[in-house]
């Protein structure tokens, strides 16, 4: 048959939620026309964007269910994920508190540089503006 589904059984979910996620472009760009036809009958509005949608779902169903070309790519793209070694969700929690832990580290560190750089300039006479610690130191005790 011509317009049956090439290989339906395969290559199932890489190919649907390519689809979908196709399809929710296109009812954009199908509400995307009708909002730029305000003002002119709601017969044509509604008939542009229906005929935008039916021709969005045609080329779908061709791309994804029909043409044998995008049909394998998807069944050998689904077949390659199957063989990826997943990372456990302990593994990506543990990694996520290092990375957590390096950058707030790392900001800390520079936090401190640059309060001594200021510090530093602003005793030489380089900044004006003065001190934050002497200014602090200042109005406790007076």
């Amino acid at each position: 048959m011509a317009g049956a589904i090439y290989k339906p059984d395969q290559g199932y979910w890489t190919r649907t939620m390519s689809a979908v996620a196709i399809g929710v472009i296109g009812l954009a760009g199908a509400v995307w026309i009708f909002d730029q036809l305000v003002g002119t009958s709601i017969y044509l509005q509604g008939g542009l964007a229906a005929a935008f949608m039916i021709a969005t779902a045609a080329i779908i169903y061709w791309v994804y269910g029909v043409n044998r070309t995008t049909v394998d790519f998807f069944i050998a793209t689904e077949g390659e994920l199957k063989k990826v070694n997943w990372t456990t969700r302990r593994e990506i929690m543990g990694s996520t508190w290092v990375v957590v832990i390096v950058s707030i580290s790392i900001a800390v560190i520079l936090f401190v540089v640059d309060i001594f750089f200021k510090e530093l300039f602003s005793a030489i006479g380089i900044l004006t503006g003065g001190s934050y610690f002497v200014e602090l130191f200042k109005s406790l005790f007076s």
